[in-house]
């Protein structure tokens, strides 16, 4: 039977050091190192606006002059039918969304790491058309927050330790 040990307790800190494992938030962790020291590229559609939105804040907004690296992304999306009813009516829809990505070094032009996020949501159209725009909406509102918590998770995962 097992019972609770706290020098076992104590010791799995010391194998996450042994393994190099390094805490993203902690001094000079790549959440240190990116935190509002990346610019987001501009926005050009409202799907987009709202990643760069939720970018900048896990990355902090910052001002461009006082930035090192350069976040390019695009975004793209596609609405799927999902459940369709036997009189052809469709009732539930998937948004399916990617967003490719590559941070560079401003003063070198060094990509520091690049890739990609997909993920989808859904959302019902059983109700009235203002129902159904409103959780249309929600839906993309919600697949970018997802999106942008991907990459951000991506970044400060495969980043080696930005100068």
């Amino acid at each position: 039977m097992w019972s609770f040990n706290r020098r076992t307790l104590l010791m799995v800190p010391l194998a996450l050091a042994a393994c190099g494992f390094q805490p993203v938030y902690g001094p000079g962790g790549a959440g240190d190192a990116l935190r509002g020291r990346v610019e987001v590229s501009a926005p050009d559609d409202v799907e987009s606006y709202w990643l760069v939105q939720n970018l900048e804040q896990s990355l902090g907004r910052t001002a461009a002059a006082g930035t090192d690296y350069l976040l390019d992304v695009k975004v793209r999306t596609a609405s799927q039918g999902q459940a369709i009813t036997a009189s052809n009516d469709t009732t539930r829809y998937s948004i399916v969304g990617t967003a490719a990505y590559t941070l560079t070094n401003k003063e070198s032009g060094a990509v520091m790491a690049s890739g990609e996020v997909r993920n989808f949501t859904g959302y019902s159209a059983t109700g009235s058309t203002v129902d159904t725009l409103a959780g249309e909406r929600d839906a993309r509102q919600r697949l970018m927050v997802i999106l942008s918590d991907q990459l951000v998770t991506q970044l400060y995962a495969t980043l080696d330790q930005p100068a």
